[in-house]
Order: structure tokens, then sequence, then C-alpha cells
């Protein structure tokens, strides 16, 4: 099912909050949602106190040049993987210096699906300079919009969760 409108404000909101209350920063780091999570994030007004910035890396390239990602894991593993998320994080964090960082790697339809990773496939990673980041995987149904949208909502939640464990 699609997450509406007032669902995503509703989990930006309390990721807001939560930043804020903690006094830290995040950074998204995104490919197929195409910057959906900072825009989220940054719907609040103030959110320049709590989002240090978002890098829309959609193309292979630009995770390499912009976050640090390897030709060995986009070789081995492929743009919608565990290490590729990994790695993103890891140079969102370095590249900006926030407190923690979110990343999110999918096939969104309606092509590109493969049987290994079919439409739907996203991947997921958080982390921060002190605590371990963590990854996961999803496998979302509808169209574009609808894999995008529960993807948005699975990201802010997932920041929130990974903030409410440390």
């Amino acid at each position: 099912m699609p997450a509406s409108d007032y669902e995503l404000e509703q989990a930006g909101s309390q990721l807001a909050d939560q930043l804020s209350q903690i006094g830290f920063t995040v950074v998204t780091a995104e490919s197929c949602t195409g910057g959906w999570v900072a825009k989220v994030l940054t719907d609040k007004a103030g959110s320049s106190a709590y989002v240090v910035g978002g890098l829309v890396t959609y193309s292979n390239d630009a995770k390499k040049a912009l976050l640090g990602v390897t030709d060995a894991s986009l070789d081995n593993h492929g743009a919608v993987s565990e290490p590729v998320v990994r790695e993103m994080v890891a140079g969102a964090l370095a590249t900006t210096g926030a407190n923690i960082a979110v990343a999110v790697s999918g096939v969104a339809g309606p092509g590109g699906g493969s049987e290994e990773k079919p439409v739907g496939t996203v991947w997921f990673a958080w982390g921060s300079a002190v605590k371990t980041t963590e990854a996961v995987v999803q496998h979302f149904s509808g169209d574009r919009d609808q894999v995008r949208r529960q993807a948005v909502l699975f990201a802010l939640q997932g920041v929130s969760g990974f903030l409410g464990e440390a």
C-alpha cells in the first residue's frame, strides 16, 4: 500500500523532532527516491537546524564521484545492494560531517528489474560515526510512485528507529 502524503509528513516530523531533541544532523544519499527523503525532511520550516543536505546519486558515476562507492562493489554486487548502500552512508558522512546518514538504492520500475532484483527491491542503510551502519532490503509492490513512496516512508522510519536505539 502506498504511503500517503500525510504518512510521509508525520514520519518526517517525527524524525525532525528526534534530531532536534538530540542535536543531531542528517544527510541523505539517495538513488531511486530522487531526493524525496530530503524533500520530506526539509518541508518543515527551520529544517536547516537538522538537515545538512542531500545527495542524489542516481548514476553509478555519481555514486563513485560524490560518495566514494567503489567499482568493486558496483561490479560485484550492483547498485542495488547492501555493500553499495553501506558505502553510500560512509561517503555521505565523510563528505558532509553530518551525525547520521541514510542511503537508499533500489529498482522503482516500471523497468530495470531482474529475476534476482525485481521491481520493488530497495536497499536501505543508516549509520553514524558512533554506531555501526545497519542495512536492510525491502520488497515493495505497486507502480513507480507507490514503490518510491513506500521507500521514503521506510527510510524515514528506519532512521527514526536507529536513533531510538542509540
